[in-house]
């Protein structure tokens, strides 16, 4: 009984193994695009040379952008990713650190 238990646990987990490296490891792709919003009062923080979305603008969305509906809560950023950057670390779509005369855009859901 051990065993079957064992080798069925390995085949769901040789199943699955792959799907969640693909999830992980995803290259950003521009898949879309999203409207900025004027944000309401008092929430544009320009700390860090930060700013807020410019109303009307479009900002591409990423193939690795998580899903979003109408009724996902999130907070929309414009973070420097350069070396040394307010963002601090490289970006976690594709491991690399990126030019401020290229704007990055990080969805926060949390």
């Amino acid at each position: 009984m051990k065993k079957i238990c064992l080798g069925a646990f390995l085949t769901v987990l040789v199943f699955l193994a792959p799907h969640s490296l693909d999830a992980r490891f995803q290259v950003c792709k521009p898949s879309g695009k999203i409207k900025g919003k004027k944000p309401p009062p008092g929430k544009c923080v320009e700390d860090n040379d930060s700013f807020c979305c410019i109303p009307g603008k479009l900002y591409p969305t990423y193939k690795c952008s998580p899903p979003v509906s109408g009724t996902t809560k999130a907070i929309l950023t414009l973070n420097s990713f350069e070396k040394g950057g307010d963002g601090g670390v490289p970006s976690k779509c594709d491991m690399k650190y990126h030019s401020d005369d290229i704007p990055v855009v990080a969805l926060s859901t949390g």
